[in-house]
């Protein structure tokens, strides 16, 4: 019942704008986004900005701008509709319809300039949908509306949290609706639930997160759960991050606390109090633990993830360090520790023909205040996952968290050979760790996502680890004896085992992925 409520609530607090008139979406129906309705004395709209781009009189040129943009910096304003979910009593799907007046469009200036430390051009990040039409300088516009039919008499302002105290692996709601104007019947107000997964610029302005989104869906709202119901916390900027030509499963949002900083001239101009905006509770994220195991591990121009299992042992894949180079591990910071950077040496290796994608690295120093994983001896498929690695940001903003479950357990022998999840995964996260959710226990590390050679795709919500009870034997034997022969059994996989990571029976043609 506690879900429903929040599932409610947060719907109640989101909506559709429209415009209409001449400016038509590519498609050709309006252009239209998400929204949320943040107060209802006055009514105000707080939407995406880029719905606006074909109305402004001096281009995207416009976008480039520091301060905000009156009504007037548009060509004449199309009818502006807005629309919510017809009152409790209405006709099932029914939808309201209130018309709307444009007050300013707002540029946030903290989550523009966390946008620009940490999406460099040299590594070729889009936002929004495949064709990527829209100009990436809209980003951090927001627009104000007034919505006189949504005045209500004792209604105040939606229950709102700072987006500072968020944690990576803390758990979200999104609120959109999908394909925007195109059929709210269906679509108005759908929900996804996900992560923190990375969090970047001042008082976390910049938030990602693994809930899946839509186009149509940007405007919306994000939320945090809370006792007395769930509080909104952030902004739908983009749906969708393409990494050159790999989306990657990932949602930009916009700290609602920033915008709310950026538009304090505006809305107190309209004569607008805006009430504190309340610290987020601090709450236990999916990738706590396992922040502190992670490393990000460079060798020479190349890197990756890896875990820590002692204060001087880490654990990653072969292709990380492949390259030979200058090999430096950055462990994470702890709960009690800085981020500590350590030079290490690789002892070893699996060879190119085994199935198993492991290094070992002994580090010159010790991690301090490093407290051990404690691996798993079972695994339950269907269980809530997490992984944790450097995979698309990269070093920018230290390691992401995204969420899953685990999908397949692929056994030989009856002894498990390979984990399947549906967390996403990007390049980079390579060496990371699989950690169960409920207990934090590691499951085994990440070897690789999937990609489709036929399609040139990359599928980020398949992917493939190492349980960590193939690992755990000869890890062991070696911390006993100090040889690292004792590791060479990883290179002694069956037939069936090679089969299983060759992604393909073991008759028949050559796999596609």
């Amino acid at each position: 019942m506690a879900e429903e409520a929040a599932a409610a609530a947060a719907r109640d607090c989101c909506c559709l704008v429209s415009l209409g008139g001449a400016c038509a979406a590519p498609g050709g129906g309006p252009r239209s986004c998400s929204g949320v309705l943040l107060s209802r004395r006055p009514a105000l709209v707080l939407c995406q900005g880029a719905v606006f781009a074909p109305l402004l009189r001096d281009g995207p040129a416009a976008w480039a701008r520091p301060r905000a943009l009156p009504p007037a910096a548009l060509r004449p304003c199309p009818s502006l509709v807005v629309l919510q979910p017809a009152a409790p009593g209405g006709p099932a799907g029914g939808v309201r319809q209130c018309e709307a007046q444009l007050l300013a469009l707002v540029p946030c200036g903290a989550f523009r300039r966390a946008l620009d430390a940490a999406f460099g051009p040299a590594q070729h990040w889009r936002f929004g949908g495949e064709e990527a039409g829209d100009d990436p300088r809209a980003l951090p516009w927001f627009a104000w509306l007034r919505v006189p039919g949504l005045d209500t008499p004792d209604g105040g302002w939606a229950a709102r949290a700072d987006a500072g105290s968020l944690r990576r692996g803390e758990g979200l709601l999104a609120c959109g609706s999908p394909f925007g104007a195109l059929c709210p019947d269906l679509f108005l107000n759908t929900l996804s639930r996900g992560v923190v997964s990375n969090l970047a610029g001042e008082r976390n302005a910049l938030i990602l997160t693994d809930a899946r989104c839509l186009p149509g869906t940007e405007g919306g709202g994000a939320f945090v759960p809370a006792p007395a119901g769930p509080r909104l916390v952030a902004v739908i900027a983009a749906s969708f991050c393409w990494k050159g030509a790999e989306w990657v499963g990932l949602t930009l949002l916009c700290s609602l606390a920033a915008i709310l900083r950026s538009s304090a001239g505006v809305l107190g101009e309209a004569g607008v109090a805006v009430p504190p905006v309340l610290a987020a509770a601090a709450r236990a994220g999916g990738g706590r633990d396992a922040l502190g195991w992670v490393a990000l591990v460079e060798c020479g121009a190349a890197w990756g993830s890896g875990v820590l299992l002692a204060p001087r042992l880490l654990l990653t894949c072969r292709h990380v360090v492949e390259a030979r180079g200058l090999l430096r591990v950055t462990a994470a910071p702890g709960p009690s520790r800085p981020a500590a950077v350590l030079g290490g040496r690789v002892v070893f290796t699996t060879e190119e023909s085994s199935p198993f994608d492991v290094a070992v690295v002994e580090l010159q120093e010790s991690v301090p205040g490093f407290v051990p994983p404690c691996p798993a001896d079972a695994f339950l498929p269907g269980e809530e996952v997490s992984v944790v690695g450097f995979g698309a940001l990269g070093p920018v903003c230290g390691p992401s968290v995204t969420a899953g479950v685990l999908s397949a357990v692929v056994a030989v022998a009856g002894r498990p050979v390979m984990l399947q999840t549906t967390c996403a995964v990007h390049g980079g996260s390579s060496g990371g760790p699989l950690v169960a959710s409920r207990s934090g226990r590691l499951l085994g590390i990440v070897a690789s996502n999937t990609r489709d050679t036929a399609a040139g795709a990359t599928y980020p919500h398949l992917n493939f680890c190492i349980p960590i009870t193939v690992l755990q034997p000869p890890i062991m034997r070696y911390r006993c004896t100090g040889n690292p022969s004792a590791l060479a059994v990883l290179n002694q996989a069956g037939e069936g085992v090679r089969a299983a990571w060759r992604l393909q029976r073991q008759t028949g043609p050559t796999s596609k992925l």
